[in-house]
């Protein structure tokens, strides 16, 4: 993809244009200083229901243009909820005068130290309302900093929640009033105008460190390119510079009206000495320059701590991990420490506070942005992808792997430790909480003691994520729990409720609280002596030496294995399963909850040796193995264990599984329908988009978007699908979800011999792609304009989200919560609807 070329000929005539030149891009711009707001109570948390009164106005066209004063509505007690005048302050941010729950502090660390994370995104529930009355039809950049989206003439952006400055959106104003609804209290927003069709954006870069004397002569960097016309943008080549060395790259497609980071690379054989260094980027399109900025590159000496990027496998993005190097000469194996970062926190800043270990490589990730997805869902994903590099760049010796990290990093410490139990020696988790429920992430609309059946339902799907289920995990493992008590980001309590909770029954656990430490006392938070010692004297033992597993998942598709122990399928999906088995020379026995397919690895019984596996309190079942290597695979049916086939790669199982957000990997494409009416038309465009912003906001990440009628099973073989729209406006449909017992058309929705009819319905839910091992298409649509408009929260992105195999809702639910969810659940292991294993809201059902 990358093609050194000789261009600096070709671009001696283009005059040079720097970041702070950028503006040059810019003809004119203009800065929001008034407004109005209003705490319409809107509520989106970490499930697949949320609820918000200004979004059902706008859909059902009976939201009334705000004034000074006047009422948006009644609030929970009854009170009048009026809109009230907003003006900017000193640092230009619009900001209400309310009393509201402060975020938490966060002090300074390695890079920026992550905060709380308390309320998620948009958690505050009002809306900004902006107008800007525009001479003509034309074009903007949108800059709005402390939304969680925005509304502009009724179409959804993402927004930036945590003020990073980098979300730049591409808007289609029309001459006259332009009116925006901004999900935030402390907004800041601007509008740019350019005449440029695309602009190559320098503020988000994703970039490698150069390392001084490295022969490499090629290494891949990242920025946003815009684009700014109605129609997606093709041939685009950018151009990269530095020290001389130019490599020309060819882009990807931009989607029209949108932003994509791309990929590009750059030699970096030219620069010699350390320190930053200007790398000149020119956008061309059929061989005429676009337009130019300049990116700074780092390049440091061989020792330092230094970053690496790479194309990931989820999505095909270019990420980064960073690397503090060991000490010293190696000798023998090294070992390998990966170390999770806190919110708000660089990989690179991670790898910086911890000093080289003589005995080993430090390796950092990135959970795909700062803040990211709390390493889960892609940031566990992210974490397992570096892992697997480090293992093959740094050939660390198996047995000396290791796992650490700081505030939410402490959080995936003690989340991929319990998850992972048999990828780590040790972990150590610091200033860490252990559940993103108990901290506060969670504040949405079903309360955890929720006794309705469909709030049940959508709570199970986020089982996966409560690491407090989950403590035996941790019995093989040594841990290391270390928190400074005067930590009022993160209180030490948490660290002392897993010390309660682990007291009697983790073999190997050591606890320290730092007297006096706060949130960050200095690289020690994290770079702490008796951590690295206490990971010296452990070491992860062979399979072979392993005679006793005791493991909980809750989901086969996120954690399967423990050792020589798999559990293939459950009979609840996502509720917990268990495993407490023992072997000895010629036997496994033990006891299951909530295992329908069991395999068992027979390395350690030797070829052609007799196995009895005793399961449950069953008899005896006798098995003769045929090898050294030979697996053993084991059914449940009607209460007993039998031998039997692994099961087929068309049905589920860890490489397949569900739930919903299951879809959004193997580099998936989202495919939106073109074969409706316009507004059909527009909306499935305009919530791919949508949904393309926010994967980019929130995970660093690029997506294709393409129009149905490009989609084939052989051009996008083995590539995850999100389809939007239904089986009338999407000509995709047929091609992947002909045998889905889930359709949805215009005005009607069935599922199985269930039925409902209207133009307000939605569903989203999960199919696996006929054909292939691992791919599955996700469906976002609904059987009218309303049903599609309620399907617009995206909040599944949210990092331990829960969303089921599949749910249908309808507009009503945007009102009412769960209340207007029709049916939600999961498929059974045949991918069928078994009702055991779904809920259905009878009152609103037509008939069977």
């Amino acid at each position: 993809m990358f093609n050194r070329v000789l261009l600096l000929g070709a671009l001696a005539g283009m005059s040079h244009v720097s970041v702070a030149q950028q503006a040059s891009s810019v003809t004119d711009s203009y800065q929001f200083t008034k407004g109005l707001f209003a705490l319409t109570g809107s509520r989106y948390g970490r499930e697949a229901i949320y609820t918000d009164p200004l979004a059902y106005q706008l859909y059902t066209k009976t939201l009334k243009q705000p004034q000074d004063g006047t009422v948006f509505g009644t609030d929970e007690q009854g009170r009048e909820i009026r809109w009230m005048p907003v003006t900017a302050d000193s640092t230009k941010r619009l900001r209400p005068q309310l009393t509201m729950r402060g975020n938490g502090g966060a002090p300074a660390g390695p890079g920026v130290v992550a905060g709380s994370l308390r309320g998620g995104l948009g958690a505050a529930g009002g809306y900004t309302y902006l107008t800007y009355a525009s001479p003509k039809d034309q074009v903007a950049i949108l800059n709005i900093k402390g939304n969680s989206n925005v509304y502009v003439n009724g179409e959804l952006h993402m927004g930036d929640a945590y003020n990073m400055g980098y979300m730049h959106i591409p808007v289609a104003l029309k001459k006259g009033l332009n009116e925006l609804y901004a999900r935030g209290v402390m907004i800041t927003a601007s509008l740019q105008f350019t005449a440029k069709k695309a602009l190559v954006m320098t503020d988000d870069p994703t970039v490698p460190t150069i390392r001084v004397g490295e022969t490499t002569p090629a290494l891949n960097a990242a920025v946003l390119v815009l684009n700014t016309t109605a129609k997606p943008l093709t041939n685009l080549e950018l151009v990269a510079v530095i020290g001389g060395k130019p490599v020309k790259t060819t882009l990807a497609t931009i989607p029209a009206m949108s932003g994509r980071k791309v990929a590009f690379g750059f030699d970096p054989t030219g620069v010699t000495t350390t320190g930053k260094h200007a790398c000149t980027l020119t956008l061309m399109q059929q061989g005429k320059p676009v337009d130019q900025n300049t990116l700074t590159i780092e390049a440091v000496a061989p020792e330092a701590s230094y970053s690496r990027t790479f194309i990931s496998q989820i999505d095909g993005s270019l990420q980064y991990y960073a690397v503090t190097p060991q000490s010293g000469k190696a000798t023998g194996s090294p070992a390998l420490f990966l170390s999770v970062h806190g919110a708000g926190v660089e990989a690179i800043g991670q790898a910086r506070a911890y000093k080289p270990k003589d005995w080993g490589n430090l390796v950092a990730a990135t959970n795909r942005r700062p803040r990211g997805f709390n390493w889960e869902d892609w940031g566990r994903l992210d974490a397992l992808e570096v892992l697997t590099i480090a293992k093959d760049q740094f050939k660390p010796d198996p047995q000396h792997i290791y796992l650490t990290g700081h505030s939410m990093g402490g959080h995936g410490t003690w989340f991929l430790g319990a998850t992972y139990p048999d990828k780590w020696a040790a972990i150590a988790p610091c200033a860490g909480y252990p559940t993103l429920k108990e901290y506060g992430s969670a504040d949405g609309v079903i309360p955890a003691n929720s006794q309705d059946p469909v709030e049940q339902m959508l709570l199970r799907a986020g089982n996966q994520s409560d690491v407090l289920k989950l403590t035996n995990n941790y019995k093989p493992l040594g841990v290391y729990v270390f928190h400074g008590d005067a930590d009022r980001t993160v209180p030490v309590t948490y660290a002392r409720q897993m010390r309660k909770l682990l007291g009697e029954t983790q073999p190997d656990l050591t606890y320290y609280e730092y007297p006096g430490g706060s949130h960050w006392f200095g690289d020690h938070s994290v770079d702490w002596k008796p951590i690295f010692d206490f990971f010296k004297w452990h070491q992860i033992n062979p399979d072979s030496t392993i005679q006793t597993v005791d493991f909980t998942t809750a989901s086969p598709g996120i954690s399967a294995t423990y050792r020589w122990a798999t559990i293939v399928q459950q009979e609840q999906p996502l509720n917990y399963s268990r495993l407490q088995l023992t072997r000895d020379k010629k036997s496994v026995s033990g006891t299951t909850a909530n295992v329908a397919v069991l395999r068992l690895a027979l390395d350690g019984f030797g070829g052609n040796a007799p196995v009895n596996v005793i399961l449950d309190g069953q008899a005896a079942i006798a098995y003769a193995t045929k090898s050294a290597h030979d697996t053993l695979t084991l059914r449940k049916s009607d209460g007993k264990w039998t031998v039997g086939p692994l099961p087929s790669l068309a049905q589920k199982g860890p490489h397949r599984y569900g739930t919903f957000k299951d879809a959004f990997n193997y580099r998936m494409v989202y495919v939106y329908g073109t074969k409706g009416t316009k507004e059909e038309n527009d909306w499935n465009y305009q919530k791919a988009r949508f949904d393309a912003e926010t994967w980019y906001y929130r995970g660093n990440g690029a997506v294709d978007l393409i129009p149905d009628t490009e989609y084939n099973l052989t051009a996008y073989k083995d590539r995850g699908v999100v389809l939007f729209g239904n089986a009338t406006n999407n000509a995709a449909w047929k091609v992947l979800l002909a045998d889905c017992p889930i359709q949805v058309e215009r005005q009607q929705v069935r599922a199985g011999n269930q039925q409902w009819s209207g133009d307000d319905l939605a569903a989203c839910f999960v199919w696996p792609i006929r054909g292939s091992a691992n791919a599955s298409v996700a469906v976002i649509g609904g059987t009218g304009l309303k049903g599609m408009q309620a399907a617009n929260a995206n909040q599944y992105f949210a990092g331990a989200s829960g969303f089921p195999d599949f749910m249908i809702f309808g507009l009503d639910m945007v009102k009412n919560g769960s209340k207007g969810v029709r049916m939600a659940g999961f498929f059974d292991n045949d991918w069928k609807l078994s009702p055991e294993n779904y809920v259905i809201n009878s009152s609103l059902s037509e008939g069977k």
